[in-house]
């Protein structure tokens, strides 16, 4: 029997995302950027809820591409309100334009999303042990100055709990618990 975190349920799509993406160290951009819109659109919300609604995302925001979606104007912004395959917050639909305007001075800036936000975590995957789901916390002073200073350059829907989340699915940290069959399987992300 395969054993997984607790928080992974029996749904299959669920299985899917934890088995082969979550925890896994992403550095390509535009993944970097969906990753952070859905981490965003979850907040008050349950991940299947997104994860089933994940398809439409990349269609609604052009696969997530950021200068098609910093392009975006309010026209757009109204198209996207009508659209019953995302979530329908007009707050968090302006953040996702938003935020790809920032991340493209961040790229400016740094060269990649990737080598801005990795930053945080030294370049490498923070590898913890957590016996239970329990111990997991739901932020750290990574994720908090993460998010300040992401907050600082103009992106939203950004706080500390979710640049956690954010850091585990996209693998700057490895929060499966040790009793997981992916607790050993996911590298240390360093490039």
């Amino acid at each position: 029997m395969i054993i997984r975190c607790a928080w992974c349920s029996d749904d299959p799509l669920y299985q899917a995302y934890h088995d082969d993406e979550w925890g896994v160290p992403v550095h390509d951009d535009r993944h970097l950027f969906e990753m952070l819109t859905l981490e965003g659109a979850q907040a008050g919300l349950s991940w299947i809820t997104i994860l089933k609604k994940r398809e439409s995302y990349r269609e609604a925001f052009a696969n997530f591409t950021l200068p098609l979606v910093a392009d975006f104007d309010d026209a757009d912004i109204e198209r996207l309100m009508l659209n019953p395959g995302i979530v329908r917050n007009r707050l968090k639909i302006t953040s996702v334009i938003k935020n790809a305007r920032a991340a493209l001075s961040v790229q400016a800036e740094f060269g990649s999303l990737d080598a801005y936000l990795w930053r945080f975590v030294d370049g490498k995957t923070l590898q913890n042990a957590w016996k239970t789901l329990s111990e997991v916390p739901a932020q750290t002073p990574e994720s908090q100055a993460m998010s300040r200073d992401l907050k600082k350059r103009g992106f939203n829907f950004v706080g500390p709990t979710i640049c956690y989340a954010f850091m585990q699915a996209v693998g700057m940290v490895n929060d499966h618990t040790v009793d997981c069959f992916k607790y050993g399987d996911v590298g240390d992300g360093s490039h």
